[in-house]
């Protein structure tokens, strides 16, 4: 109290003098010196922006020539290019070589030479034109056809690598009064069986305008604000500029407003920073004569910080730090007490959906509602703590026996099964309980709590709401586990562990096979054939998914590219369609193996189909405008819904293999497969039926209408080799 009299009992004078006027002083300079730093910053700030930029700008460039060349690999280096200008195939070419390279890459000129660089087509100013047009830039290209003839005749391969697949030549240069990229390169076969004479190659020339399409994505892609071409270097204020510079000297200048991010924020908080000095200044005035009762307040609230220290802030239960307390100081006492304890590990179930659904509020209204029932199923001398987010644990002291835990277990299960009311709405939760005992599971605080975990475990891959004891063996199991996921991610960088087989689909009416599925498989050295349910959930957990279904994906396109089928049909899981990048990884691969994406069909979860992520949205819209369909799997499970088929953006629906071999029975599995098959035709869906496995099944699923066949009954899955030689007898027996 010392501190709150110096500053209570002075005058009023020499409190000015000692005290306020320093204070001020003190935060004057500093203010003083916050904003010379902060003009210094704004200075510097702007002047790397604007350095980066124009490092970007000069960058752009010099990759420019050589993606103008890349552009043209697409189409210039294929078999299908060469026969078709053999051939004088006007249609294929113009919609291949030219109009295609204007539509996609911004291509403004396209002019195909022949072997005596005479002009065999052009398309200019967005169609197809005379090629005699040609002659208005053939004083820029000769040399440059020149060159290239002449590097191609002495089989000059310098340039060419992995990424550039023919030599070309390229320069800047001034094309019907625009800055322009001139790019040439040799149409050459892609498979080397095509015969060519060495520099009598056709050649594509390529023209894309510096002062069109390429500005605005200059301008969008880049942020390069108010970004214009000039011939001359003759700058506005605060503009910057970058040379086109061709193989005689610059051509003219590409100009811009360099982004100024320090002027703008400075701009932004000049009223802000006078009004904060003004604020603090008044404040810290404030401060010097509210010290003494602010610090009261401090004193009075000691207290309610050491609460909060040692309790959970949302349920008011105890936190992790008092838990540790309690329980090191319970097992300390145990040895002299002959008595047991346990240890009950808690986790919410589907408590991650609730949040998602109703949003966090609601989310921290069903805990502390669960806290509150914890306490009425505990008694005072147990301690019922939260660990974080919808973990809790429970300390339960001279436990009578095991018998004694399993009835506290089910009263904790059966309490969470009760609905609860949040949000205005009922919902249901459960909640997995995992248990340690000492001393018989050990008298360690951090080694009993990890038992407890692992139990948890157990407890929710054995089917949430329900409780586990942790016994040894879930520790090999764990151990187990965590082996059988680290060769995964060897067998996935392996060579031939995974495998992809094919199950046959058949159309119904004529029993004609339409198409495959592709399946995951997995052979390990050491455990033969790890069963798909144990290697597919896992890969999931361990963030692996994404890798293996690249794999399976990319090794089936390469597979069936060429097998006379319609569809060949590819499982994707929710992980994969979150992905941002999904849909271009799977137009890479289909570019890369050939495969038409007209005869991919992704087949997914209606889980997946519905969520909500952009993301995921974004992927199936982008995937389904190349052609790429999708088919909803195993309908009829989970949270499907007849009445949402026509909400969903898919072509064709599966059908559960459990309604398939319902069939029989007194469940009117019958009727509802009916009804989906029904609602599939009123919305123009196809259907596929899983799981048929009888002569029966089969007839009954004709007569009720259905499109497609699958089962064991037909085919089981099958290695590539044995799928092709299927595919080979049923071509033979159509020949015939």
């Amino acid at each position: 109290m010392k501190l709150l009299r110096h500053f209570a009992e002075p005058t009023r004078r020499l409190f000015l003098m000692r005290t306020a006027l320093p204070v001020i002083g003190v935060t004057l300079l500093i203010a003083a010196a916050a904003t010379g730093l902060l003009l210094w910053s704004t200075i510097q700030t702007d002047s790397v922006a604007a350095a980066r930029q124009k490092s970007l700008v000069g960058l752009i460039m010099s990759k420019l020539e050589s993606a103008v060349a890349h552009d043209q690999e697409s189409v210039t280096v294929w078999d299908d290019a060469v026969n078709a200008l053999r051939g004088g195939d006007a249609k294929w070419l113009d919609t291949n070589l030219g109009s295609w390279m204007h539509t996609y890459f911004g291509h403004d000129q396209v002019y195909i030479l022949d072997a005596n660089d005479a002009p065999v087509y052009a398309f200019t100013d967005g169609a197809t034109a005379d090629p005699g047009s040609y002659r208005a830039i053939h004083a820029t290209t000769a040399p440059l056809v020149q060159t290239l003839r002449a590097r191609l005749k002495r089989g000059d391969t310098e340039g060419v690598t992995e990424q550039v697949l023919t030599i070309g030549a390229s320069e800047m240069a001034v094309i019907a009064g625009h800055p322009a990229v001139v790019s040439i390169k040799p149409v050459v076969s892609d498979s080397g069986h095509i015969a060519q004479v060495p520099g009598q190659e056709f050649l594509h020339v390529a023209v894309r305008y510096l002062d069109g399409s390429f500005l605005t994505a200059l301008r969008q892609d880049y942020l390069l604000d108010g970004a214009r071409f000039s011939w001359h270097d003759k700058l506005a204020s605060g503009e910057a500029s970058y040379p086109v510079v061709d193989r005689s000297g610059p051509i003219g200048f590409f100009v811009w407003r360099p982004y100024r991010p320090g002027a703008f924020v400075l701009f932004q908080l000049v009223p802000v920073l006078v009004t904060v000095f003004g604020l603090v200044l008044a404040g810290v005035i404030t401060a010097l004569i509210g010290f003494r009762k602010r610090t009261l307040k401090l004193i009075e609230t000691e207290d309610r910080i050491y609460h909060l220290a040692h309790n959970d802030l949302l349920t008011a239960l105890p936190n992790r730090g008092q838990f540790n307390e309690r329980l090191a100081d319970a097992l300390a006492r145990l040895p002299s007490t002959d008595e047991q304890l346990a240890i009950l590990y808690l986790d919410l179930d589907r408590f991650k959906q609730v949040n998602d659904s109703f949003g966090h509020p609601a989310g921290d209204e069903l805990l502390r509602e669960f806290a509150d029932r914890l306490r009425r199923l505990t008694t005072d001398a147990d301690t019922v703590a939260r660990l974080g987010g919808d973990e809790f644990i429970i300390i339960r002291r001279s436990v009578g026996g095991e018998n004694d835990v399993k009835a506290l277990c089910e009263h904790l299960i059966e309490s969470a099964r009760r609905p609860f009311d949040v949000a205005g709405v009922q919902v249901f939760v459960g909640v997995s309980v995992g248990v340690a005992v000492a001393p018989k599971d050990g008298l360690d605080t951090v080694e009993l709590v990890r038992k407890a975990d692992v139990a948890l475990y157990h407890a929710k891959a054995g089917g949430r709401s329900s409780y586990a004891f942790f016994g040894h063996e879930m520790d090999l199991t764990l151990a187990s586990r965590k082996g059988m996921e680290q060769d995964l991610r060897n067998a996935l960088d392996a060579s031939g562990q995974i495998q992809v087989h094919y199950q046959p689909l058949y159309a119904a009416d004529t029993n004609r096979m339409t198409g495959v599925e592709a399946l995951a498989r997995w052979s390990d050295p050491e455990r033969g054939w790890v069963a798909p349910d144990l290697f597919i959930p896992l890969s999931e957990e361990a963030g692996l998914i994404e890798k293996l279904g690249e794999l399976v994906l990319r090794q089936a396109c390469l597979d069936a590219v060429d097998w006379p089928i319609e569809t060949l049909a590819v499982n994707v899981s929710a992980l994969q369609l979150n992905n941002p990048s999904f849909a271009m990884r799977v137009t890479s691969i289909l570019l890369e193996t050939h495969m038409d994406p007209r005869r991919l069909e992704i087949e997914v979860t209606e889980s997946a189909l519905s969520e909500r992520r952009s993301e995921c949205r974004n992927n199936i819209e982008a995937l389904r405008s190349i052609g790429v369909r999708f088919a909803l799997d195993d309908f009829g499970t989970g949270f499907s819904s007849l009445g949402r088929l026509q909400t969903l953006q898919v072509d064709r629906i599966k059908i559960d293999r459990s309604f398939v071999q319902g069939f029989g029975r007194s469940n009117g599995d019958e009727a509802i497969v009916q009804a989906i098959i029904n609602l599939a035709r009123a919305t123009g869906l196809s259907t596929t039926a899983e799981g048929v496995e009888t002569e029966s099944q089969c007839d009954y699923l004709r007569k009720l209408g259905c499109d497609q066949l699958q089962g064991f009954l037909l085919s089981r899955p099958l290695p590539k080799g044995e799928l092709q030689e299927l595919l080979g007898g049923v071509s033979a027996r159509a020949s015939a």
